[in-house]
């Protein structure tokens, strides 16, 4: 099941305030900036610093990538 676009428009990463690309089949939103992934589990987003993954170099690589080829944009546009 998918987030409720609702709440995608006014999720922001706990540490930076910045949007947040979301993968629907990975169960996760990403911040490219930090390089950070935060999980989604029973369709809550899991939004605690100490629970986010930090990914190396190539999985951002590949994220950034998914997310171009797929059309995904941020949950909100930065001001």
């Amino acid at each position: 099941m998918a987030l409720n676009p609702r709440l995608l428009e006014v999720l922001a990463c706990p540490e930076d305030k910045g949007p947040l690309l979301y993968f629907q089949d990975e169960d996760c939103l990403y911040n490219p900036r930090l390089k950070r992934r935060y999980s989604i589990s029973d369709d809550i987003p899991i939004m605690l610093i100490d629970e986010a993954e930090t990914v190396d170099q190539q999985e951002h690589d590949r994220l950034v990538s998914k997310a171009e080829a797929e059309g995904i944009t941020p949950t909100f546009e930065e001001a």
